[in-house]
């Protein structure tokens, strides 16, 4: 026997004409109501679309509220064609309500307008994230990530990987960003911490004999919340491999990502391979190690060229330049701008020189420059009429950065960056060490279970600074998608990098004893890496900020608004876990 659900046959995005003169049921929740004399029009929605339900017998609109649910019943009727709606798939047909009932009623005064919630205040939006959720761009984007995920993993299992779950009460790791703990209530004063990453997991299953391991994975980091970061938790595609090489890791992020972006966006998706841009070359030419390379703008350095110079801005400064072709016919007030710019970020002044048509400098730099500078600027920036070169100069750590940020506002201010498009580059040879500000002594760049390029010969015989790791990150219109690495499986070479960042090798064994002992039993080479998927999400919908691709997400200040979490708790559930507030 067949059964039949009581509160509907048709979802109401799927009518269609073909309908018309059957007898169906909808339910859903009343998103609109409208009288037109005597006679009332319901808005219905579902999941799946919205139809229009014709109700001629107004008792039947008893306790009917907006966003009330309720099942109606009757025939399907063609829509008079002055009243087409070509907005809505269902718009040439209309049900003529002979049955209502109401499912669930629903306040007459909203928090807000849920077509409008977007443009409601945020805090409000996520207190009643279930309104929220009902508004169709919103909704939205929670479908499409479902699809981007549904995807990510039939493609995972066809590179045949394997997906595996990782604990997620596990043990707190000196590394990284702040942990989330979980006191013990069987083992007093000791505590579980929510994973950061399932990286020594994803390390141990190489060694366990897994080849292809891949998760889509929940990490939790107690860190501030930024645009295209979620305070508390987020998720990732993490997957490694055994027997791999950096080149081997490249091609399945490559082929994976590709035909993410490509299947669910319209813009164009540059193809592979991407470029492979070393992190000093990022942060000389793009002042940054996300570059975004939809900006055509370069920088270079020229620095040498004022060492000794007449200018004291540049005497003995890092000095970076930027050439911006078909630049010198802006107004003066662009320039002011551009100005205004460099002092809120920080910088005394932003000089510059335009080009004119019989290539005379002009600008308030131009007099500071000897004959020989002119010729070496020309040559060096490829300058020529129409051009305008902005200099920044500042210490060798925050000139790089300026420049980076002045090249991002010029490509925005003047349309250069494409917007309709998406690149993708991999960003290698990362320092292993840098030295630690406060101690001044070799530390932990990157991730310290990362192999050093030259391996055991690079750390006993060169400077540490100089060192350089087979660590990678992929980055997506200036956005950091993913970290990865070789990972180092060889314990005298993991024993020696850590003892250059200060760590014993009894220091290893206690902290990450599980990695410490398994490389004993034979560890394979291994690599991998693992693509941010709220991250994925938010460019591909276009989104400014990275909760509106999260279901439930928490507001900027690390708070769930809807649950009403962090809360207290009570005295008896403290004592269970031998905690004593101070």
């Amino acid at each position: 026997m067949i059964s039949v659900n009581r509160y509907r046959t048709h979802s109401c995005g799927e009518l269609r004409e073909n309908n018309i003169g059957s007898n169906v049921s909808v339910a859903g929740w009343v998103a609109n109501i409208r009288d037109h004399g005597g006679i009332l029009f319901l808005d219905l929605r579902d999941q799946y679309g919205v139809v229009q339900v014709v109700v001629k017998n107004d008792k039947l609109l008893e306790n009917v509220t907006k966003e009330c649910t309720i099942t109606v019943s009757g025939p399907v009727i063609r829509r008079d064609e002055d009243t087409y709606n070509p907005k809505i798939a269902t718009g040439t047909i209309e049900i003529v309500a002979e049955k209502l009932e109401v499912l669930g009623k629903a306040l007459s005064m909203l928090p807000f307008e849920v077509d409008a919630s977007k443009e409601t205040k945020e805090e409000v939006r996520l207190k009643y994230r279930y309104l929220d959720l009902r508004n169709q761009k919103v909704h939205d984007n929670i479908v499409k990530r479902s699809n981007i995920i549904s995807f990510l993993r039939s493609k995972m299992t066809e590179l045949g990987f394997l997906e595996i779950q990782t604990p997620i009460l596990t043990a707190s790791s000196p590394e990284g960003a702040r942990d989330y703990l979980i006191p013990s209530r069987k083992h007093q004063g000791k505590f579980y911490a929510l994973p950061q990453a399932p990286q020594l997991f994803k390390q141990l299953l190489m060694v366990s004999g897994f080849d292809r391991y891949f998760q889509i994975a929940p990490c939790f980091r107690d860190e501030d919340a930024r645009a295209d970061r979620s305070p508390g938790e987020f998720y990732q595609l993490d997957f490694e491999m055994a027997f791999a090489t950096q080149e081997d890791v490249f091609a399945v992020a490559e082929e994976v990502l590709y035909e993410t972006f490509a299947k669910f966006t319209t813009k164009d998706v540059f193809k592979p391979p991407f470029p492979r841009i070393t992190y000093a070359d990022a942060m000389l030419k793009y002042g940054s190690d996300k570059p975004d390379l939809r900006n055509p703008l370069e920088i270079i350095d020229i620095s040498d060229m004022f060492i000794e110079s007449d200018f004291a801005p540049f005497r003995g400064k890092t000095v970076r330049a930027i050439n911006v072709e078909n630049c010198g016919l802006q107004p003066k007030s662009f320039f002011e701008n551009m100005l205004n710019f460099a002092l809120s970020i920080g910088m005394k002044g932003l000089g510059y020189i335009k080009v004119d048509d019989e290539m005379n400098y002009l600008g308030p730099i131009n007099k500071f420059l000897s004959d020989e500078q002119r010729i070496e600027l020309k040559n060096r920036a490829g300058l020529k009429p129409g051009c305008v070169l902005f200099f920044i100069a500042d210490t060798k750590s925050e000139a790089p950065k300026l420049a980076g940020q002045i090249r991002t506002e010029l490509g925005n201010r003047l349309n250069l960056t494409d917007k309709n498009s998406f690149r993708m580059c991999f960003v290698v040879d990362f320092p292993m060490f840098e030295l630690d500000e406060e101690t001044g002594e070799p530390a932990f760049t990157h991730n310290p279970f990362s192999m050093p390029q030259g391996g055991l010969d690079a750390l006993l015989n060169k400077n540490p600074l100089d060192v350089l790791a087979y660590q990678y990150d992929i980055v997506c219109n200036g956005v950091e998608l993913s970290s990865g690495a070789v990972r180092n499986h060889d314990l005298d070479i993991m024993v020696k990098a850590f003892e250059i960042a200060g760590y014993s090798e009894e220091t290893i064994k206690q902290k990450f004893s599980s990695l410490y002992t398994a490389f004993k039993y034979g560890a394979p080479p291994h690599a991998g890496m693992a693509p941010g998927v709220d991250r994925m999400v938010m460019l591909i919908t276009e989104e400014e900020n990275i909760r509106e691709v999260i279901a439930f997400p928490m507001n900027s200040n690390a708070q769930d608004l809807m649950m009403g979490s962090p809360c207290e708790v009570t005295e008896k559930q403290l004592r269970e876990v031998h905690i004593k507030l101070r």
